[in-house]
């Protein structure tokens, strides 16, 4: 590995090495053999982000390099729920359904790491067959206080909110998880170094090297503010249409644009576009042609460009079926429907706001109804600059 590569790797997208830094990566790198390298991902959720695309690049980056890259699915620790950030307890999830959100996430997991050369693992193989005097033993490495230094739980005390003690087990796991693995490396975010330290204090129990940390920055979603969240719907999803994923990042917030462009790229900032409407485009245009295909990319760039301008209807804006409607129809109700607004009072305040467009004609009236099919079958409805549905009815 040249020292550009190794520059790329200890350097881009990342927050911290330790111990040790980067000096410490370069050693373990040296020794010669393929290292171990683990990311975690709890399936708590049916579908990823570009949040979550940060550390898999990471991890590709390991792959590409020879190393033997471990995805590591919590089927087991997700089912307790991971208290990093939560001023709450988590609700559990069933063992069905992180089967069902772990499917999808290996699904969209392909689009960035390469399958044929990945360890998929899951912790139900090792967590779920602990007897109660291993799990004894893992409980007595933590004192009480040291987990109080984790700050959500440090918070949550001093605030009287209540932790439950099957929460104290999560960081406990996770860094089972590492003995169970061998991983030389972790990888995670910044919010997640407690539970990766402890994947080092648990290794030197149970008589293993303790592995190196390295984690990588938060993605600030597209609200500019905090992390990108599908609850706080400031995401771009892995599996949103092109259309749909170039409109959002076309509108990448001015702050964030050479921050994405280092986290989700390999572009050179050098060879980034001078003007910051030119960066948002290509922002827009490389992570689209990532996820979907350059083709797709620059089509979805141009079916934007005619919605926003108003030279065409666009040729890839994703259909929405709508079924059978009783008309009149108010358009609000249809604009929840197709999944533009969650509700209808929030399909009214849009229209009230002038930000709702039939084929490209603002409607400014609340109460706006539909009087049958044929008026809105094949119609685009637009909610502001990045929503876009073509409609279908039965």
């Amino acid at each position: 590995m040249d020292q550009e590569q190794f520059q790329r790797l200890s350097e881009q997208g990342v927050a911290e090495i330790f111990p040790g830094g980067a000096q410490a990566l370069a050693e373990r790198l040296n020794t010669g053999k393929p290292l171990r390298v683990k990311l975690g991902i709890d399936p708590t959720r049916p579908d990823l982000h570009l949040g979550h695309a940060v550390v898999l690049r990471k991890l590709r980056q390991f792959q590409d390099l020879g190393h033997t890259a471990i995805l590591l699915i919590g089927g087991f620790t997700a089912q307790i729920g991971d208290p990093t950030g939560k001023s709450e307890t988590r609700p559990r999830l069933s063992a069905d359904e992180v089967k069902a959100n772990a499917r999808t996430y290996l699904d969209q997991a392909r689009l960035v790491l390469d399958f044929d050369r990945l360890e998929v693992r899951d912790n139900s193989e090792w967590l779920g067959g602990l007897d109660l005097s291993q799990i004894i033993r893992i409980l007595a490495s933590t004192s009480v206080a040291q987990m109080l230094a984790k700050e959500d739980f440090r918070q949550r005390y001093e605030q009287d909110t209540a932790i439950y003690l099957h929460e104290f087990l999560y960081p406990l796991l996770q860094g089972y998880d590492s003995v169970a693995l061998d991983a030389d490396i972790e990888l995670g975010g910044t919010d997640q170094r407690f539970n990766l330290l402890m994947g080092r204090h648990l290794q030197a129990l149970y008589g293993k090297a303790p592995q190196l940390a390295l984690t990588v920055p938060l993605l600030v979603g597209l609200d500019g503010v905090k992390k990108m969240s599908k609850s706080l719907d400031n995401y771009v999803g892995f599996t949103e249409d092109p259309l749909t994923m170039y409109s959002k990042l076309e509108k990448t917030p001015d702050a964030l644009v050479d921050t994405y462009f280092e986290l989700l790229t390999d572009m050179p900032v050098q060879q980034l576009p001078a003007t910051a409407r030119e960066r948002q485009k290509a922002l827009a245009l490389a992570i689209t042609s990532l996820l979907h295909s350059p083709a797709q990319a620059v089509q979805a760039q141009k079916d934007a460009a005619s919605l926003l301008f108003g030279s065409g209807a666009g040729e890839n804006v994703p259909e929405v079926q709508l079924g059978s409607l009783v008309f009149p129809v108010r358009l609000a109700k249809i604009l929840q429907l197709a999944g533009l607004t969650p509700s209808v009072s929030e399909g009214m305040r849009q229209i009230k706001n002038g930000a709702v467009r039939l084929d490209q004609q603002k409607v400014s009236d609340p109460q706006y109804e539909i009087a049958e099919a044929a008026a809105i079958q094949n119609a685009v409805l637009q909610v502001g600059k990045k929503q876009f549905r073509r409609l279908v009815v039965d």
